[in-house]
């Protein structure tokens, strides 16, 4: 039984393009041709990919993926181990972070100093105060939260006006880019996840890049934050989230 790179793309949920990115740096080739020379992929191909996909996932540059998977010593049941233990470290090291990111992913919207009249004008039907309580809460002891909550307390009407408009202009941008098809992986697309680590840090609070990785996690675990970004395109959280991940693995 073999696939061809569309269906495989259907059932990995990536890009063609990826996939051929893949096989032009020797990191998955098709175990086969057809006879007009489209890539046509086997069974074990497959597994090499979902392998592919556990450690891109985890954050590991695409060398070095392609050193683990070739090492003539590791097999299936090894690389299950080492996803599994790299995968609770993960886990471990977000639950710890996830007080303090999630509260300043939400301190933003604290301290605005601003007019019922204003707030209206500038955020629309949106609540900027909705979840204020919550976050105060959960996250009012921590610097993040301090940090966002006096930028915010120093805002005028015209401050949030131009706020909100650059978020939306990146926004639109990496929509465009998605429906282009660009892999999250591309230059293109990690210079947008930068871009939009500069404008948390202008605007709001010191955004290192575990924390940016970490920020992009919660904007597909946290249906609030999946909803908002996925209204602006549909799977536009999980592009953003990997074209994150990606940019912070280049700067690392």
């Amino acid at each position: 039984m073999s696939y061809s790179v569309g269906q495989v793309a259907a059932f990995a949920k990536v890009t063609v393009r990826t996939l051929h990115h893949y096989d032009e740096i020797g990191l998955l080739s098709p175990g086969s041709r057809s006879s007009a020379g489209h890539r046509r992929y086997d069974d074990a191909d497959l597994d090499r990919l979902q392998r592919i996909l556990f450690y891109r996932e985890l954050g590991f540059p695409l060398e070095e993926v392609a050193v683990l998977l070739d090492d003539p010593d590791s097999d299936p049941r090894e690389h299950l181990r080492r996803q599994h233990s790299l995968l609770s470290d993960r886990i471990a090291r977000l639950q710890q972070m996830a007080k303090a990111v999630e509260q300043a992913m939400e301190a933003n919207r604290m301290g605005i100093n601003l007019t019922p009249e204003e707030k209206f004008e500038v955020f629309g039907s949106h609540d900027p105060d909705q979840y204020a309580e919550e976050a105060e809460q959960r996250w009012g002891g921590t610097e993040a939260y301090r940090e966002s909550a006096r930028r915010a307390a120093s805002y005028t009407k015209d401050d949030w006006k131009r706020i909100m408009a650059e978020g939306e202009d990146l926004n639109r941008r990496l929509a465009a880019l998605l429906d282009a098809g660009a892999d999250p992986e591309s230059e293109q697309a990690m210079d947008l996840a930068e871009e939009h680590r500069g404008w948390i840090e202008r605007n709001h609070y010191t955004c290192p890049y575990e924390m940016h990785t970490c920020l992009g996690e919660m904007y597909v675990a946290d249906e609030r934050f999946t909803a908002f970004y996925d209204t602006v395109r549909p799977g536009l959280a999980v592009f953003l989230r990997d074209a994150i991940i990606a940019n912070a693995v280049r700067r690392a």
